[in-house]
C-alpha cells in the first residue's frame, strides 16, 4: 500500500516485519535499469552536456515516488560550465534528512576497456562512469524509497534530495552554492564515502593555488623556469614545516595509525617558451586542518611565494585560488549517528564491534554544509579500498549497491530500533 495511506502508528512488530520484507525485494525494483539510464547520460566535466537530459530522467524516476522537483539556478559566483541543481522534496511534517547526490563525473580517459557511458555487467560487477561516485548511490536511494512504498513502510524522516553537478574539481562547487542558499535542512546523509565500518571523524580542508611566473626581465629561454626555482625552494621549506604539524583527526587504519597531518604538494610545473617572454605555471595543493583554517593556509602559501619572488627580481608573479574545500569538524557529534551505524550493520553485515573512528585527508565540498550551520553529517558510500573515483573501468557491484540501499532503507524507516544483523 502507499507509504502515506495510514494515519496511525503501526505496532513495533508490524514495522519490523515490513522492514524485513522490504530488504529482499530491492532486486525486484529494477534499480539496475535505472542506474543504466543514469550512466548513459554524459555528465562529465567540464561540459556536463547532459544537464537537461539528466533533469528529465530524475523527474521521471523520483516524481512518481511523491517528490516535488524544482530547479535552482546558479546566479552568483564564478560559474565555469553548465550547472544543474535539482531539489526533490517529499514533506509530511517529519524531521528532514538531507541527502546530497552529486551527478557530474570526470571525463573518461583512454584507459577504459569498456564503454564508459554504458552500464556493463560482468557477473555481479557493474562497470560504468559514475557507478561509484555517485550514480550508484542515486540508484541505491531510489531503490530504498521505491521498496518502502511497495510494502507500505512509513519513514521517520522526510528525505530532501539535492541533485547537483557539484564539480568538486571546479572553482565553485555546487554544494557550496546550495549551502549558502540555505537549501539543506535537518542533518545530512553523505553517500560519497567508502564501504567500511567507519565512524567519520571529519576531513581536512584543501585549496589549490595556481602560480604563474612571466614577463621576466631577461627573455632568454628558460628564464621564467629559473625564476620559479626559488619559489619551489620556499614551498619546500613550508612543506618541511607542515610535516611537524598534526590535526586532531585519527588517520585511517590502513595508514598505520596516528593523526592526519596537513600536506603541501606541487602537483605540476609547466613551462611555456612559445612567446617572446617564456613563462612557467605551478599548481600547488595544500591540505589544512580546521585549527589552521583556510585564511591561514592561504596566507602561508602566499608568504612562501613572496619570499621566493624576492630571490627572483624582474619577473611578474601572479597567483589565484583555483579550488577551495572546507574541513569537516566532528560530524559524528549528533543524535543520529548510533542509528546510522546500526543501519550500516544491517545493510552491509558489519559487526557492531568493528566500527572505528577516523577522518579523511582529502577535502570535501560537504564542508560547506557545516559552514551553513548543519553539524551532523552521516557518511557511507560505495568506494572500495584500492578503487579510484572516476578511474578507468570504474565499477561497483550488485551486492554493494543493494547493501547501501538496505542501510538507507533501515535508517529512514519508521521503526523504533533497527534490528540486529543476522
Amino acid at each position: 500500500m502507499p507509504w502515506d495511506e495510514q494515519d496511525s502508528l503501526e505496532p513495533y512488530e508490524a514495522s519490523i516485519d515490513r522492514l524485513n520484507m522490504a530488504g529482499p525485494l530491492l532486486g525486484a525494483t529494477g534499480w539496475i535499469d535505472e542506474l543504466a539510464q543514469l550512466v548513459a547520460v554524459d555528465t562529465s566535466v567540464p561540459a556536463v552536456a547532459g544537464c537537461d537530459a539528466l533533469a528529465a530522467l530524475l523527474q521521471d524516476q523520483f516524481a512518481p515516488l511523491g517528490f516535488d522537483m524544482r530547479r535552482i539556478p546558479l546566479d552568483s559566483g564564478p560559474v565555469d560550465g553548465p550547472r544543474l541543481h535539482l531539489v526533490a522534496a517529499r514533506r509530511t511534517g517529519r524531521p528532514i534528512c538531507t541527502i546530497p547526490l552529486l551527478m557530474d563525473t570526470a571525463a573518461p580517459n583512454a584507459h577504459w576497456t569498456r564503454p564508459p557511458l554504458t552500464l556493463t555487467r560482468q557477473g555481479s560487477r557493474l562497470y560504468g562512469l559514475g557507478t561509484v561516485s555517485m550514480k550508484g548511490a542515486i540508484a541505491a536511494v531510489w531503490a530504498a524509497l521505491r521498496v518502502a512504498d511497495a510494502v507500505g513502510l512509513k519513514l521517520r524522516f522526510d528525505p530532501l534530495l539535492l541533485f547537483t553537478t557539484d564539480g568538486a574539481a571546479r572553482r565553485w562547487p555546487g554544494l557550496r552554492h546550495l549551502a549558502e542558499q540555505r537549501v539543506a535542512e535537518g542533518h545530512v546523509l553523505w553517500l560519497n564515502g567508502p564501504v567500511a565500518p567507519r565512524i567519520w571523524a571529519g576531513s581536512l580542508g584543501s585549496l589549490d593555488l595556481e602560480i604563474e611566473v612571466s614577463d621576466c626581465a631577461a627573455s632568454r629561454t628558460g628564464e621564467a623556469g629559473s625564476a620559479a626555482k626559488p619559489i619551489l625552494e620556499a614551498l619546500s621549506r613550508l612543506q618541511s614545516d607542515l610535516r611537524r604539524r598534526t590535526s586532531r583527526l585519527p588517520a585511517p587504519p590502513d595508514a598505520g595509525g596516528g593523526m592526519l597531518r596537513p600536506k603541501l604538494s606541487v602537483v605540476s610545473v609547466r613551462g611555456d617558451e612559445s612567446g617572446a617572454s617564456p613563462d612557467c605555471k605551478l599548481l600547488v595543493q595544500r591540505s589544512f586542518t580546521a585549527e589552521e583554517g583556510y585564511a591561514v593556509a592561504l596566507q602561508e602559501l602566499r608568504s612562501a611565494v613572496a619570499s621566493g619572488i624576492r630571490e627572483a627580481p624582474g619577473c611578474k608573479v601572479e597567483s589565484r585560488v583555483s579550488r577551495r574545500l572546507e574541513p569537516v569538524v566532528d560530524p559524528d557529534h549528533g543524535p543520529n549517528w548510533s542509528r546510522w551505524l546500526r543501519a550500516l550493520s544491517w545493510g552491509f553485515g558489519f559487526s557492531p564491534n568493528s566500527f572505528r573512528r577516523w577522518g579523511g585527508a582529502g577535502g570535501s565540498a560537504i564542508g560547506f554544509m557545516q559552514q551553513a550551520g548543519i553539524r551532523e553529517i552521516l557518511a557511507g558510500g560505495l568506494l572500495r579500498r584500492g578503487q579510484r573515483l572516476h578511474g578507468a573501468d570504474e565499477h561497483t557491484t550488485v551486492e554493494d549497491v543493494e547493501a547501501l540501499s538496505r542501510a538507507v532503507l533501515a535508517y529512514l524507516a519508521d521503526v523504533p530500533q533497527i534490528p540486529d544483523y543476522s
